[in-house]
């Protein structure tokens, strides 16, 4: 928590995902912290101990979602770990992400309502 606010971090490498992702959270009383990479990402991760992250599953390269998921899990992340992706539904049905440390698989575009309650699903 920072300022008495959850702290949640969103690392996509789109910047109009990025603006809207940011203004919802904020709205919802929310600290929001982003990166634009996988590499940024896992250093905001250091610095700021969010209390849930949110990745995009394909950014600069089409693994590097699921690269950084091992990646915070090597440095101890315990936050909870939501992926979203444009192929979120195809992705739901064929992996178990459970398996993968994940709370989750939100397709792109993020229904925010949905998103809202599963965040304080897993924060509350």
């Amino acid at each position: 928590m920072k300022d008495g606010k959850y702290v949640i971090l969103y690392v996509d490498d789109d910047p109009d995902f990025r603006d809207s992702m940011r203004t919802v959270l904020e709205a919802n009383g929310y600290y929001f912290v982003e990166a634009e990479t996988g590499e940024e990402g896992l250093r905001q991760f250091k610095s700021e101990s969010p209390d849930l992250v949110i990745l995009d599953l394909m950014m600069e390269e089409v693994d590097t979602g699921t690269s950084m998921v091992r990646d915070l899990k090597l440095v101890g992340c315990e936050a909870p770990i939501f992926v979203v992706s444009s192929v979120g539904d195809a992705l739901r049905e064929s992996t178990d992400s459970t398996e993968l440390g994940l709370a989750g698989v939100l397709q792109k575009p993020v229904d925010f309502d949905d998103l809202l309650m599963l965040i304080k699903m897993k924060l509350d």
